[in-house]
């Protein structure tokens, strides 16, 4: 850097030199050297800056070099981690056109087990239905912590179960908080694969998957490439009395659940897709209370889900799952009883459910799915002749999604429901469907 206060006045010289004519003039050489003793003022001006500058600098600190800005981040500050807070949903409106009829509790979807297998059970053929029920909103919250990432997650829609089944009401998905590989709440079961659902617009779906949400506790072992879970979940199952036992002399049958369910996944992803395999091990059981002799017993539930999603040709991909156990009727999209008291005993009926799609893109905006569903139940000698034997879905759509927040679709559904005693039933319907989806996320410094 000193080289410049001998290069700098040798330049300037010798620029005064070369513009300026020959022969000059008194008046002119005086008029050179003020020009000159401007000159030099000048430099020992920028002399004395740059020498304030090199006392500023730090000693032994060299001047950083161009891109070595990312070597030195330990030097900044250090910035504050943050999270994340989410708002999202959807507004969806269907509009379903049945050509028969199901229970009308449950007429904005259809389950096979809801499809009357005898004439005129809910009135004659036809019927329109409107429903804002799939709605959804949701929260969720993702924190940084010394333990690990911090989630929570709550999320609703509106279509009513159970005892509010045939209304618009609030129905909790999702009520669960995660640290790092511990979760604990509600959400999906493992035994379930939340991926095996295709591309439907039905609210409900295949009744040959397994679809449970409910309370539990979860640890994830490992995940990656593989992935392995396990979980202790909340315990229930459908029981019901046989034929030719004597109700009124035990009173009123209820299940018993002395422990939780356990549950475990493992999960292998690739480029081609996913294989997983879920299994449950249960306790099952019941008792009878208020009647003149009080029946207790109990047996064990068990089952595998094994299921896949295998990538093809572009976006298209292809959804597999095989569902076998006993007692895992609670468990499953649709159908069946887990257990049956004969004699006074538990005795488990065996269920299996196949689900088979094909998810579609024709373009980037327009898709189908199309498929097929059953759950089969191996009925029991002792159950009643209307208990449910086999339950078939299949469905076939062209969803377009002009722009990513918006989605129009129309979808054919066919259900058939058959009884043990061999009574069947059908049911033919078209769903159109309008959907718009939001969703803001909002930064969180901690």
């Amino acid at each position: 850097m000193k080289g410049i206060r001998y290069v700098f006045p040798v330049v300037l010289v010798s620029a005064i030199w070369f513009i300026t004519p020959a022969p000059l003039r008194a008046d002119e050489i005086s008029d050179l050297k003020e020009q000159l003793e401007a000159a030099k003022q000048l430099i020992m001006n920028l002399e004395q800056r740059i020498e304030q500058l090199e006392q500023k600098q730090a000693p032994g600190v060299q001047a950083a070099a161009p891109g070595a800005s990312d070597r030195a981040e330990s030097a900044e500050p250090e910035m504050e981690a943050e999270g994340s807070f989410e708002i999202y949903g959807f507004a969806q409106t269907d509009v379903i056109q049945d050509f028969n009829r199901v229970d009308p509790d449950w007429n904005a979807t259809l389950r096979p087990s809801k499809i009357p297998t005898a004439e005129g059970v809910y009135g004659s053929d036809g019927e329109t239905v409107f429903s804002v029920r799939q709605t959804r909103l949701g929260v969720a919250s993702d924190l940084p912590t010394p333990y690990g990432d911090f989630g929570a997650k709550l999320e609703i829609d509106f279509f009513g179960v159970g005892s509010d089944a045939g209304q618009t009401t609030v129905h909790p998905r999702h009520f669960y908080g995660e640290l790092g590989s511990l979760l604990v709440g509600q959400t999906h079961s493992l035994f379930m694969d939340i991926n095996v659902f295709p591309n439907t617009i039905d609210y409900w779906g295949p009744p040959g998957m397994v679809f449970l949400r409910h309370p539990q506790v979860r640890w994830t072992v490992f995940s990656g490439d593989y992935t392995f879970a396990v979980a202790l979940e909340e315990p229930g199952n459908d029981v019901s009395w046989a034929v030719g036992d004597a109700p009124e002399l035990y009173g009123s049958l209820q299940s018993k659940n002395e422990l939780p369910d356990l549950t475990g996944q493992i999960n292998y992803l690739n480029d081609w897709g996913y294989i997983q395999l879920g299994a449950i091990v249960r306790q099952v059981g019941f008792e009878t209370t208020g009647g003149v002799r009080d029946l207790e017993d109990d047996s064990l539930g068990w089952g595998f889900n094994l299921s896949s999603n295998i990538n093809t040709f572009g976006s298209d991909r292809l959804i597999l799952s095989t569902v076998y156990g006993e007692a895992i009727a609670s468990y499953m999209n649709d159908g069946g009883n887990d257990l049956i008291v004969v004699d006074g005993q538990a005795q488990t009926l065996p269920l299996l459910g196949v689900v088979a799609y094909y998810d579609h893109y024709w373009t980037d905006s327009l898709s189908s799915s199309v498929g097929y569903s059953f759950t089969r139940v191996d009925n029991n000698d002792r159950q009643t002749p209307d208990s449910f034997k086999l339950g078939q879905y299949s469905s076939v759509n062209l969803l377009w999604t002009p722009t990513a927040n918006t989605m129009f679709g129309v979808e054919y559904l066919w259900g058939a429901l058959e009884d043990k005693n061999g009574d069947t039933g059908e049911d033919h319907r078209v769903q159109f469907s309008f959907k718009y989806s939001f969703d803001q996320l909002f930064p969180v410094s901690l």
